[in-house]
């Protein structure tokens, strides 16, 4: 058995791995500023330190750009933040398969594995493509700053987090958050056969995974789309929700700052 072949029979380091080097990829693209034409920490120092930006403005006024960046900027951001929770699926997918004795070998496992994850990305592009029509439908507008790309309505910024804080309590959002907290019994449930019926699989995770985090996904909107350490939050909520023992309940006092921090900014 060769070296290659010997590594590849290891499916958690082969899948590990690949799922590690893309997250650390698209997180380097959101660093650089995901095409916006300014490095993500210039502008999440411009969020965290407002006295900054009378000084920063002459650079900024390049900062907008048009629908299909704004996609490719929403989805890499999408794979930086979703693929850390979504890998327990696609780790556990890959090992049924290699000790399944259906595929023909190591190297061959892997091939489903990649057409899960594709469809589970796919619906976070639909998502991506939904919310970059949002924010270049918002963008000529008064609702929404065009160089540090976040809203300036006290109105628009307290309807989303009231209606995040909402969803956050909602029977649908831990529906779906039920079925991510259980990727062996969604394998169960929803095994099928082939390359497609693994693309097909990752598509109905990835529906699963929007219905679960939307609401928190539009606060982007709220914090700064470029907001390094807003983006963190998220990231790491979304892990907490869907990884950890009691994730659930940490969803649900979630909504309550929500709905709190709503009334707070309207009144501010």
């Amino acid at each position: 058995m060769s070296a290659t072949e010997a590594f590849l029979r290891r499916e958690r380091a082969v899948v590990g791995s690949g799922l590690a080097v893309l997250t650390l990829l698209a997180w380097s693209y959101v660093w650089m500023g995901a095409g916006s034409g300014m490095p993500a920490l210039h502008m999440t120092q411009l969020t965290l330190f407002p006295h900054l930006h009378d000084d920063a403005m002459p650079g900024m006024q390049h900062a907008g750009f048009g629908w299909i960046t704004a996609v490719a900027m929403w989805w890499v951001m999408m794979v930086a933040m979703m693929t850390p929770s979504a890998a327990p699926l696609v780790l556990l997918y890959a090992r049924v398969l290699r000790h399944s004795g259906v595929e023909v070998s190591a190297r061959a496992a892997y091939v489903p594995a990649a057409f899960l994850f594709a469809g589970y990305l796919a619906m976070w592009l639909v998502f991506s493509m939904l919310a970059a029509a949002l924010q270049h439908a918002l963008m000529p507008t008064p609702l929404m700053s065009s160089t540090m790309h976040w809203s300036t309505s006290a109105a628009l910024s307290a309807t989303l987090l009231a209606v995040a804080g909402l969803y956050q309590l909602s029977p649908l959002k831990y529906a779906c958050l039920n079925r991510c907290r259980a990727p062996v019994e969604f394998l169960t449930r929803q095994w099928r056969p082939g390359r497609f019926g693994a693309f097909a699989m990752g598509v109905r995770h990835g529906l699963w995974c929007v219905g679960c985090c939307w609401t928190l996904m539009a606060l982007l909107f709220v914090g700064g789309l470029m907001n390094l350490a807003w983006i963190a939050l998220l990231t790491l909520l979304v892990l907490i929700e869907k990884l950890a023992p009691h994730g659930a309940l940490v969803g649900k006092v979630t909504g309550v700052v929500l709905l709190a921090w709503a009334g707070a900014t309207l009144l501010v």
